[in-house]
């Protein structure tokens, strides 16, 4: 990793920021490099800005000045920048985070939680084909059971893993790997394809695939798939709209019931085929969309489409309605809205998932647009007047 010192390197990613090139790991230097160097409070004043790209270009001048003010590593202060704009957003960042809001006041939030949540976790319930449920957050660290001459193993972080043992005849038979509100697990399945399951979501498979022309599993919710390639064996992925069919890549897909399906891809190619016939073709960087009547193809920024995998709530120009729904699966929080206008609203953001659910209520709330009551896991959504 490059040193903080380095400053040709911090100039490079500062501008690779601007234009939104940064890879994870650089991501990662920047924000660091940032949290480190920043230590005062920019504000601009009402009207500067009409665009989050405005606010870019200003911003970048403020790094860019830290650059050549580069100082010993300090507490960590977080920078906001609060203006005008004509749509009400929000950037949640643990480094930069950046509020639009339709005010130049800013309030702190009020003090309406009655008791705080934690965030989700990793666990999952696996049910074998036989019906017998082992809880995997329960479970003890080693082999969990034996199928048809598959060993099924739990690591110490708590990853799921399929072992085919050598020799043995396997048969076939299915089993399902589900995650309630508040959980996410991971899993390696016999042909060593390694699946992301987000919360709330189930994943039917085969306990091995060695007799079958396919590997065909079913989804409900979302996961991150890491395809391993075998031409002879297409690994297919049934959702209840749509059958995504790859040899080997790394994709999305999102499926839950109260939203269109989405399947985004990072690489390789897939075929999205829906039950009416229509078919449509992903490249890297592409998504499908399908409302149940016609499949939508769009270029994408696939950060967005993974950030729950890598560990982060992302946001972009997306409604409160949406965003609280993500909330709410993985807080196993009840959402209510005393103003059901305020469900329209538009915000983009980052924040870590790993937070507690007062912490992004607090930063949404420092929009001046909206307040939250927390009694126990009910969260109810007001305006601020």
């Amino acid at each position: 990793m490059e040193s903080f010192h380095d400053k040709t390197y911090l100039l490079e990613l500062a501008h690779k920021w601007k234009s939104g090139k940064l890879s994870p790991e650089e991501l990662a230097v920047f924000d660091s490099w940032y949290n480190e160097s920043v230590d005062d409070l920019l504000e601009l004043p009402e009207g500067y800005a009409e665009s989050p790209l405005v606010i870019r270009d200003r911003m970048l001048d403020v790094l860019l000045s830290r650059v050549h003010e580069i100082q010993q590593p300090k507490k960590t202060y977080k920078l906001w920048i609060f203006i005008s704009a004509a749509a009400v957003a929000i950037i949640l960042a643990i480094g930069i985070g950046v509020l639009f809001h339709n005010h130049q006041t800013v309030s702190q939030g009020t003090d309406n939680y009655a008791n705080d949540i934690a965030p989700g976790k990793n666990g999952a319930t696996l049910t074998l084909s036989n019906g017998k449920k082992i809880y995997i957050t329960d479970a003890a660290t080693g082999k969990l059971a034996e199928q048809s001459g598959v060993n099924i193993h739990k690591t110490a972080d708590g990853q799921i893993i399929y072992e085919i043992k050598a020799g043995t005849n396997q048969t076939l038979e299915y089993n399902t790997l589900q995650t309630a509100n508040g959980q996410q697990t991971e899993i390696v399945l016999p042909d060593h394809s390694r699946v992301f399951l987000n919360a709330a979501s189930s994943l039917k498979y085969p306990s091995s695939f060695a007799t079958l022309k396919e590997r065909r599993v079913e989804l409900v919710g979302e996961a991150y798939f890491e395809v391993s390639k075998d031409k002879l064996h297409p690994f297919i992925v049934n959702t209840r709209q749509q059958e995504v069919k790859v040899l080997g890549t790394h994709f999305n897909i999102n499926s839950y019931l109260d939203a269109n399906v989405k399947t985004t891809l990072l690489e390789g190619a897939v075929s999205v085929k829906v039950p009416s016939g229509e078919e449509g073709i992903l490249l890297p960087g592409q998504q499908s969309n399908f409302d149940g009547k016609k499949i939508r193809i769009n270029e994408v920024e696939t950060s967005y489409e993974i950030a729950w995998k890598n560990g982060y709530f992302l946001f972009n120009n997306e409604n409160l309605e949406d965003i609280m729904q993500t909330l709410s699966r993985w807080y196993n929080i009840t959402v209510k809205y005393d103003d059901p206008e305020l469900k329209s609203e538009l915000f983009f953001g980052k924040i870590s998932k790993y937070e507690n659910v007062s912490k992004i209520l607090k930063m949404l709330e420092r929009t001046d647009l909206i307040k939250f009551k927390v009694e126990g896991n009910i969260v109810t959504i007001s305006r601020k007047k």
